[in-house]
Formats: structure tokens, sequence, C-alpha cells
């Protein structure tokens, strides 16, 4: 029978006590096997020294993520501020200054007749004055040839000579205007800096070379005039130059000649120191000069829109204590200004800033019809 160590089969080659006595030798005793320390080596341990690591350590700045971007994004921001503002104080270049409007400085000066007006059918009137040749209406109103500035394109100029014509059309051929109607066509066409004068200037018309209605459009008074032909003849030149890198000047001189009668139930005396009573079914002539300075920024040009800077009108027959501020008050066939004439001004007087001017109508200004009515 076999030991308990043996095999069941028994020992190899019948060799007795088997492989034990092989090991005999190599016996560990118990205070061997405790005092031994057992150590295990890491993964990275046992790759050896020359190993880099599959993950790389996270660093704290890393581990931020989002909020990390969101830092360099305000930075960006702050820096981006920064230079914009030292910039714009640094800049070489001083920034445009805006153009301000102006107030409209204006002058209007009755031409008194030195005898009787002269009263005839307004094609026979016409046809015997000097405006036998001028145009009728709009046709009178031409635009110059155009050349472009330094700053200004052509196409810019024409726009400008365009609403220019347009403000003269309104402002001194409309039917409406002309005899106290509306006067909103006019008003459309102005800065709009410059509507609180315009709006003061017809509701509160005043000789102080500011406040004059007739400053801005050619109006006669409804009450006493009607118009005794809507063809009105039109002569006159626009011309247009740059006035700043912002600014056009544009320069409309017209002289427009009206065929006028009294209106109905007028009164004898068409105004101020008129001598004679009108001549029954005669028409009569009146003759306008106007010349006005136009102010047009960049900012007009896209919206349509004028400044008006000076205007000076000149009209006859009228007599000179007419006051035509507010509206034009004509004489008409038949009568004469009598002893209103013109006065001497008096540089020393103090009492008026701003004296009514007066000025004498030329006689070659007068029409001479074939048939005049008496």
């Amino acid at each position: 029978m076999t030991g308990p160590g043996d095999p069941p089969e028994g020992t190899p080659n019948g060799a007795p006590g088997g492989g034990e006595d092989e090991y005999r030798s190599v016996v560990f005793d118990e205070s061997f096997v405790r005092a031994a320390r057992l150590q295990e080596f890491s993964a990275d341990e046992r790759l050896g020294e020359h190993h880099s690591p599959a993950v790389k350590t996270r660093h704290a700045w890393r581990r931020l993520g989002g909020s990390r971007q969101a830092i360099l994004l305000v930075l960006l921001i702050v820096l981006a501020f920064g230079t914009a503002v030292y910039m714009g104080v640094r800049h070489p270049y001083k920034t445009p200054e805006t153009v301000r409007a102006q107030p409209l400085r204006s002058a209007v000066v009755p031409l008194a007749p030195s005898g009787r007006v002269p009263g005839a059918t307004p094609a026979d009137l016409f046809a015997h004055s000097p405006a036998a040749n001028y145009r009728i209406g709009a046709a009178g109103v031409n635009l110059p040839p155009v050349a472009r500035t330094e700053h200004f394109s052509d196409g810019q100029i024409v726009s400008a000579l365009t609403i220019a014509k347009d403000y003269i059309v309104r402002s001194s051929l409309d039917p409406d205007t002309l005899t106290g109607g509306s006067v909103r066509p006019v008003r459309l066409l102005l800065d709009t800096r410059q509507l609180d004068q315009f709006d003061r200037s017809l509701a509160h018309p005043g000789d102080n070379g500011h406040d004059a209605a007739t400053g801005w459009l050619v109006r006669f008074d409804p009450r006493q005039t009607r118009l005794a032909d809507r063809n009105v003849r039109v002569d006159g030149t626009l011309s247009a130059s740059e006035l700043s890198p912002d600014a056009l000047d544009v320069t409309a001189d017209y002289t427009f000649v009206y065929a006028v009668r009294p209106a109905p139930g007028a009164p004898a005396a068409a105004s101020g120191q008129a001598i004679g009573k009108p001549t029954p079914g005669a028409a009569s002539l009146v003759t306008v000069r106007r010349e006005v300075h136009f102010r047009l920024t960049r900012d007009n040009l896209s919206d349509h829109r004028l400044e008006v800077l000076q205007s000076s009108l000149q009209a006859g027959p009228l007599t000179c204590s007419s006051k035509p501020a507010d509206v034009l008050r004509p004489l008409f066939a038949g009568q004469h200004a009598g002893n209103d004439r013109p006065t001497g001004t008096d540089p020393y007087a103090r009492e008026r800033i701003n004296p009514s001017l007066c000025g004498e109508l030329a006689p070659s200004a007068q029409p001479k019809p074939s048939h005049p009515m008496r």
C-alpha cells in the first residue's frame, strides 16, 4: 500500500519516496515565510521608464472647459473695445462737423410805377411786353449742363438742381400757392429744421428780414387779386456749385410775369396809396424777380429736401406802402401810385433795424399793348 504522499500508481519508475526527495533541500520554515515581503509592480513600472502614458494628466486650466472659452471671449471683447477707444482718441483725422440749418434771410422790395398801369387782354399784354418770348410755366425752369465737382458726382448735382426746380415751380407757379391756397407742396420740400420758421412766417409774417411769407413763396391777396391767365411766363437760370465736401449751393434767378385782374367785390383801391379805380374788364401784368440761394446736403439729396438760405424778391407794380411781407397787392390796370414813391434811407436813424425798401418800376418793364383798355 502507498503512503499518504504517493500517487495512486505508486512511485514513478519504482523510486522510493518519488519526487519528494528532489525538493527536500528547498524547505522554507514558518519564520522565513512570515519575514518575506511581497511587492507587486504597477503596470507603468512593468512597462519601463521610457514608456509614455496613453492618457495625459489634465491640469486645472484644462478642466475649466467652457468657462475658459468664456473668459477668453471676454478678454478679446475688452481688448477690442480698448483699441477702438484708443484709435478714436488718437485718430489723425477730424470728424466732419454736422452742417446746421440756417434761418432764411429775405428781402422783399416793392416796385412802384411812374405812371398808370396799362391794361388789355392777357394775350395782348404778354405779346407787347419784355416777356413776349418767355416760356410758359415749368417749361421755363430748365436744368443747365452739369459737371461733377471734387466731392459730388454729376448725378448728385442733377438731383440737387431738380429739387431746386421743384421748389421754384411749387412756390412761384402753382395756382393754389399763388392765390392763398394750400402751401403743403412747398413745405414738403423744406429741410425739416426750417419748418418752424416757415410756419411762423406764414402765420405771423413780419417785415424783419426773417419772417416774410413772400420770402418763401409768391402769394397774392386772394381777397383782391385773381389770375387772369394761369399760364405764367418764366425766364431765368439755375446754377450749382460745391459749397463744402458735404453740401451744394444752388442759385435760382428767375423772372415771373403774371396776368392779374381785381377779384370780384375787391375794394376800389387795391392797397396803400393807390390812386384811381381799376379799368373794368382789363387785365394787367405783375412782374416778380426772385433770386434764391439753396443749400443741399447729402441727406437733403436722399430726402428730396433743401434749405432756403437767402431770398430776394422784387415785385411791381406795387405801392411803396403796400407792405408785401405777407402777400402781394398789385396795382391794377388804370391805377397809379400817386405820390407814393421811394423815400430816402437815413443810415443814422436807428428807429428800425430793417427799414422797408422800395424801388421804381422802369417804364420799359411795362407792356405797351396795341389796344389798351381805358
